[in-house]
């Protein structure tokens, strides 16, 4: 299986955003993280950008959803057209449904859980899922400290889906760099997000290339 690098806009420039968008084309999907100074204490994208973004970005979108009452606004990403829409397990009432509701629409399903979110109570829903992303630092800002305690939460997770044979994506998200994106490939991660890991620096495809070199050579050695 090959890793999964979904560069994040966050470390961008805004004020470029569509060749900041154009040096990322070798990465897999584009990570749109849309906040509401809400749910998370920061405030980014909303719809109009998103769909700006979806027009032109040469990969697919993978939108993560920050905000509260997200069974009535996330629908609306998946008629974007984005690739997959990922809400959190914190602001929706029935993930199960929302879930549904936006594979119906043709998006891929993903749930988020925050650092301090128990796993377990999603495991038998896993399903009904795409793409489990576990936040590996708390959501609203970038450029924070990878939290290795999240790592039990992958490894428990990939094993229920082995165990279960199902296709579902497991994401990281937060301080993943060269140096710690092997500890999450080696708990079971496939698909990484990365900001200032790949913007850092005048060449984001070659960081790209080192960060998914790095994520395999770990789940290999495991």
């Amino acid at each position: 299986m090959s890793a999964r690098i979904n560069p994040s806009i966050l470390s961008a420039d805004f004020v470029n955003l569509q060749a900041g968008l154009e040096r990322i084309a070798s990465a897999d999907l584009v990570h749109v993280d849309v906040m509401d100074n809400h749910f998370v204490p920061n405030l980014t994208f909303g719809p109009q950008m998103v769909g700006r973004i979806q027009d032109v970005s040469p990969v697919p979108l993978d939108v993560h959803l920050m905000i509260s009452d997200v069974d009535r606004w996330a629908p609306g990403y998946a008629e974007l057209g984005a690739y997959s829409v990922t809400f959190h397990a914190e602001a929706t009432g029935d993930p199960v449904a929302l879930a549904r509701r936006l594979r119906s629409i043709g998006a891929r399903a993903g749930i988020a859980v925050k650092p301090g979110t128990p796993i377990e109570p999603y495991l038998e829903l896993l399903p009904e899922f795409d793409q489990v992303l576990v936040m590996t630092v708390e959501p609203g800002f970038g450029g924070q400290s990878f939290m290795p305690e999240t790592m039990p939460k992958l490894q428990a997770l990939s094993a229920e889906v082995a165990r279960a044979g199902l296709d579902v994506w497991l994401q990281v998200d937060g301080g993943i760099s060269a140096d710690t994106i092997g500890i999450a490939a080696a708990a079971g991660a496939d698909t990484f997000v990365a900001g200032s890991a790949v913007y850092s620096g005048s060449d984001p495809a070659s960081n790209i290339a080192l960060l998914r070199a790095a994520a395999e050579a770990s789940t290999h050695t495991h």
